[in-house]
């Protein structure tokens, strides 16, 4: 998957978590939890919905890595290439 392929999943998965946040302007290097209200279990919400959607296994203290949207895709783009590969 592309850098661009990634945002536009996680993206989809905000907005299934979240639809009644616009996510039209989200910023790439501010921190979710300062511009959605997102609570730790919506967080998790996004972990699992990674896991589902792609078998990505992300351990807990990795999450921190999944903090922007920048963070997010430099975190998943050489897992989503692997699993590619596969």
């Amino acid at each position: 998957m592309t850098n661009a392929e990634i945002r536009e999943e996680v993206l989809e998965i905000l907005s299934d978590i979240a639809p009644d946040e616009d996510l039209s302007n989200l910023a790439d290097e501010t921190p979710f939890r300062e511009q959605l209200e997102l609570d730790s279990m919506d967080f998790l919400d996004i972990v699992m919905e990674l896991r589902k959607r792609h078998r990505i296994q992300i351990p807990e203290e990795e999450y921190k890595e999944l903090a922007s949207m920048a963070s997010t895709v430099a975190y998943l783009e050489p897992r989503m290439r692997e699993l590619v590969r596969k």
